[in-house]
């Protein structure tokens, strides 16, 4: 197959996916498609949904109404009935498996496969919506690059597959909700990464242009997603307010005390409320509100501090306004960082390609990734794990209604991380 043809294949496939995005535990039609381009490669083992992970661990799993809506809406879509079948119940993702030799390691790659609850962009400056790819599925998009990591990683396995460079076992691991920190974690405490000696995870972008490589990322933060729900008691707020105990002052104190959760003299600690929703008129106490947030730390250890703060605030903020706090934790992903010589290889691999102008061997990554529970886990049975970031040129911020990514950079991150794959097993 001519480089062209190559390059041509990715992008129709990376547009195929950015048409169809779906949400957290909702990837069922996504799944279909990467069944379907795994057994078109080929393929010597394939684990799909409750078989790639421990189901059990699943965190920010939706409500049953919501995953059979998108279940329904894959089958409309053309999804498979027995890869929907094999994902009932929000149990997307899947594992693919090559064997090729039995004296080399075990090397995975992991993609994130989940979109965002964001609508976009439709104007004339926005690619998707001129070409034609723009999200089929309103208020949904890849606007993370989750289409383009899909695609790369779909590169890859095709091209382990034809090599002769390769000896040993690759597994791809298509992971669902990477957005909402919930897919992480059940793949980690899965069988699948008791073998494993090399594990590798990607992003493209984060404001690295077409071209950049980075090697491996450290410094990721932290994060626990939580939702709160205030219960208190309805009363008419004009007749006789005193009767009611009001939920929406128990969140609005929550939140401003949230804020006001000092910084901390050992790193970095970051927090977010998201999302409020609650209450049912003005002229009524609101008796159920919720919230929404995150809170993130440089290291676990200022995460638990962080933790142990907000469920403090939201106990207290409850009891002062004669409220019932409850507090749950819904997503959340350690710190784990690259390690240096694999890092190293990758960015040596790059710097061999004539489309890679600027390598960097570490960065600081700044954000949260829950790749990180895969990598703690590789680790502690005495594996070697690395970030590597794929420049993409993106014309506005990752998780924003015109995010896009350069499709040059499909190419570029095939070509480096299934060198890096051909090159660990030699």
């Amino acid at each position: 197959m001519s480089d062209e043809s190559v390059r041509d294949r990715l992008r129709e496939l990376r547009r195929q996916f950015h048409r169809y995005p779906e949400p957290a535990w909702c990837e069922y039609y996504t799944t279909s498609r990467i069944v379907d381009e795994v057994e078109r490669i080929g393929v010597d083992r394939l684990h799909i949904g409750a078989e790639a992970y421990a189901s059990e661990h699943r965190m920010a799993l939706p409500d049953s109404a919501t995953l059979q809506e998108w279940h329904d809406s894959a089958a409309d879509a053309g999804a498979r009935p027995d890869v929907l079948e094999s994902t009932d119940g929000g149990h997307t993702g899947a594992i693919a498996v090559l064997e090729k030799g039995t004296d080399g390691p075990t090397v995975a790659l992991r993609v994130d496969i989940d979109a965002l609850p964001q609508r976009e962009a439709d104007d004339s400056e926005h690619v998707p919506s001129v070409e034609g790819f723009r999200s089929t599925n309103e208020g949904v998009m890849h606007a993370c690059g989750h289409d383009a990591h899909i695609t790369i990683g779909l590169g890859v396995f095709e091209a382990v597959k034809r090599s002769d460079e390769f000896d040993g076992t690759f597994k791809l691991v298509f992971q669902p909700a990477e957005e909402r920190a919930g897919g992480g974690k059940p793949m980690a405490l899965s069988r699948h990464t008791d073998d494993i000696d090399y594990f590798l995870g990607l992003h493209v972008g984060l404001g690295h242009p077409t071209g950049d490589v980075v090697g491996g990322i450290v410094k990721p933060l932290a994060v626990a997603n939580f939702e709160a729900r205030f219960h208190g008691e309805s009363a008419h707020s004009g007749k006789n307010p005193n009767r009611g105990r009001n939920a929406m002052q128990a969140a609005s104190t929550a939140v401003q005390n949230l804020y006001s959760i000092p910084r901390h003299a050992d790193g970095m600690t970051r927090i977010n409320v998201g999302r409020i929703d609650g209450g049912t008129a003005q002229n009524i106490i609101a008796e159920e509100v919720r919230i929404e947030g995150e809170v993130r730390g440089e290291t676990n250890e200022l995460l638990g501090f962080l933790h142990g703060e907000t469920e403090r605030i939201i106990d207290a903020a409850a009891e002062m306004h004669s409220c019932v706090g409850e507090f749950e934790v819904t997503g959340e992903a350690p710190r784990a960082d690259s390690d240096l010589e694999f890092s190293r290889t990758i960015a040596d691999v790059a710097r061999k390609h004539g489309s890679v102008t600027n390598v960097t061997e570490t960065s600081e990554f700044g954000a949260s990734e829950d790749a990180t529970y895969l990598m703690k886990a590789v680790e502690e049975q005495g594996g070697t794990v690395s970030y590597a970031i794929v420049g993409t040129d993106h014309p506005a911020p990752h998780h924003s209604s015109r995010f896009d990514v350069d499709e040059r950079s499909l190419a570029i991150g095939v070509e480096v991380i299934s060198e890096t794959v051909t090159t660990l097993s030699s």
